[in-house]
């Protein structure tokens, strides 16, 4: 079945489905198995801008993680705002998630 244009619109989505929606995507993404494959996924998923900004917020991540750099250092290296790179750093030290610490730790176990 192919989607048209003419189609009167749907009801938006419900909170539910917006959350199901986003589990679906998680488990998409923990089924790649190798670098090729999250490249090709993202490929398709993503505006090539999305995934230079993800690749950008990481490179971020990264340097901020380095120590030993000013934001305005670290958002020169990366190209990024002074903006994305206090985002960043916020996200690395106060927030409960610790998405990004979490990926980190994993890469460069500290001894």
């Amino acid at each position: 079945m192919t989607a048209t244009l003419d189609k009167p619109a749907a009801s938006p989505p419900s909170a539910a489905t917006k959350a199901d929606d986003r589990v679906r995507l998680f488990d998409a993404l923990l089924a790649l198995k190798t670098r090729e494959e999250v490249e090709a996924f993202l490929t398709d998923l993503c505006t090539p801008a999305e995934v230079r900004a993800f690749a950008e917020r990481w490179a971020v991540a990264r340097l901020l993680d380095q120590g030993g750099r000013s934001y305005r250092e670290i958002a020169c290296e990366a190209g990024a705002s002074p903006t994305t790179v206090v985002r960043v750093a916020r996200f690395l030290k106060e927030m409960p998630h610790q998405g990004y610490r979490l990926v980190l730790d994993r890469l460069h176990p500290k001894a």
